[in-house]
């Protein structure tokens, strides 16, 4: 089986508190990894807002799953692109490192174009949303 880093991440309190933002992540990661025959190696959970140009250096836990991923020479699997940056310029920066990125609901099959895409569209993921 081919392995993979989870990311997931919450922006705001209300949905730090709840935890359903973070359960409902792991839960879409989880079904899409079992599905795609991936093995989840790490997982690495954030509590922080993705706005910002500094976004990166506010995103520890997004740094230490790109590091690991590169190491690990696997892919970082996200349940939707705006976990990763509603930004396209933020993604494009993040395809620019050469870790590639899975977005669950968007499959494996999403290339490059497609991400950028999405992303510029406003990120929410899912066709219905364009």
């Amino acid at each position: 089986m081919e392995r993979a880093i989870a990311y997931l991440r919450v922006s705001t309190q209300q949905q730090q508190r709840s935890g359903l933002g973070i359960e409902a992540q792991r839960a879409t990661v989880r079904q899409f990894a079992a599905a795609e025959r991936l093995t989840i190696v790490g997982e690495f959970v954030e509590f922080e807002s993705g706005k910002g140009a500094d976004a990166i250096d506010r995103r520890p836990q997004l740094a230490a799953a790109l590091a690991t991923a590169k190491a690990s020479k696997c892919s970082v699997v996200v349940a939707k692109l705006d976990r990763l940056s509603r930004d396209v310029a933020f993604v494009a920066g993040l395809m620019a490192q050469r870790v590639p990125f899975i977005v669950a609901e968007l499959g494996r099959d999403a290339d490059p174009f497609m991400l950028h895409l999405y992303a510029r569209l406003g990120g929410k993921g899912t066709a219905t949303d364009i």
